[in-house]
C-alpha cells in the first residue's frame, strides 16, 4: 500500500492542493455573503437569494471540497517520507486544519440559523470572524513551505 501511495504521491499531492484551493474560496466567501446577508436582506426575495447562495455554496462547493481536502491529506500523511512527526510543523498543520474545520462547521451552523431566522450575529461580528481563516493559512502555508 506505501507503495502505492508512494507513486501516487505527484497526483495525490495536486488534487489535494486543488482542494484546498475550492475549500478556502467558500471560507473566505460565505462570511462576506453572511454579512450582507445580515446587513441587506430587507425583503423575503433578497434573504430568499442569500439563502439559495449560501447553501449551494456550503454543500455544493464546500463541503465537498473539505471533505477531498481531508481524503487526500491523509493519502499524503500515510505517505512514506513525506511527514516527519517528530519535527513541529506537522503539528502546527494539523492544528491549522482542524481548526479550519471547526470555522467550517461552525459556518454551517450559522447558515441554519440564518435560514431559520434565528442569526443572533451581526454584520460586524461576521466581518471579524472572516479573518479566522487568513490566520490559519498563513500558519498553515508556513507550517508547510518553511517547515518550523
Amino acid at each position: 500500500m506505501t507503495d502505492l501511495l508512494a507513486t501516487l504521491y505527484p497526483w495525490t499531492l495536486s488534487l489535494h492542493i486543488m482542494s484546498v484551493i475550492a475549500w478556502m474560496a467558500g471560507i473566505f466567501y460565505l462570511p462576506r455573503l453572511f454579512v450582507h446577508h445580515v446587513e441587506q436582506a430587507d425583503n423575503a426575495q433578497t434573504d430568499e437569494l442569500f439563502q439559495m447562495m449560501e447553501r449551494k455554496l456550503l454543500k455544493l462547493i464546500m463541503n465537498p471540497a473539505s471533505i477531498a481536502t481531508w481524503i487526500f491529506g491523509l493519502m499524503l500523511v500515510f505517505t512514506p517520507g513525506i511527514v516527519d512527526w517528530g519535527m513541529v510543523w506537522p503539528w502546527t498543520k494539523a492544528a491549522g486544519v482542524i481548526t479550519m474545520t471547526w470555522f467550517h462547521h461552525w459556518l454551517g451552523k450559522r447558515r441554519k440559523d440564518l435560514a431559520a431566522g434565528t442569526n443572533r450575529v451581526t454584520g460586524r461580528q461576521y466581518r471579524m470572524m472572516n479573518e479566522l481563516p487568513t490566520l490559519l493559512m498563513i500558519l498553515i502555508v508556513l507550517s508547510v513551505v518553511v517547515k518550523f
